[in-house]
């Protein structure tokens, strides 16, 4: 893949659930891709942190972008786990994924999401996926 983020921009722009939501794609490259939302009301569940669905959406995200650039293509989540291991409060989440191993089909990849409050970034969820080459 020659240039990688202008692919993963073209991309994420086609996406309208990521517009919808208010998403960024902040970098992409051979190293990991990170994801942002700046957290608002309509976010949150009803203890005020961010909803799971909204931490997981990141990840996800997150993690197909990474295969799909491990892969060199269009990318999908064959499957997904995620660890919420501190409620997420905060003003913006960061979802930070790298490929752990690729082949030529499949990829596994790792993320880890964090919100932070100014200068403090705290770890929220820890996420796994598999990730295949769309056909």
């Amino acid at each position: 893949m020659e240039n990688i983020q202008e692919f993963a921009k073209q991309v994420f722009l086609s996406q309208p659930f990521s517009r919808y939501i208010g998403a960024e794609l902040v970098a992409s490259s051979e190293d990991g891709v990170e994801i942002a939302l700046v957290l608002q009301e309509h976010h949150k569940q009803q203890h005020g942190f961010a909803h799971g669905g909204v931490v997981s959406y990141l990840a996800d995200n997150a993690i197909t972008f990474a295969g799909g650039i491990a892969l060199g293509g269009n990318a999908l989540t064959a499957e997904f786990k995620i660890n919420y291991v501190r409620p997420a409060i905060g003003a913006r989440l960061i979802a930070c994924a790298q490929a752990r191993n690729a082949g030529k089909r499949m990829a596994v990849c790792q993320c880890e999401v964090y919100v932070t409050d100014g200068q403090a970034r705290k770890l929220c969820a820890i996420a796994q996926g598999t990730v295949v080459l769309a056909m």
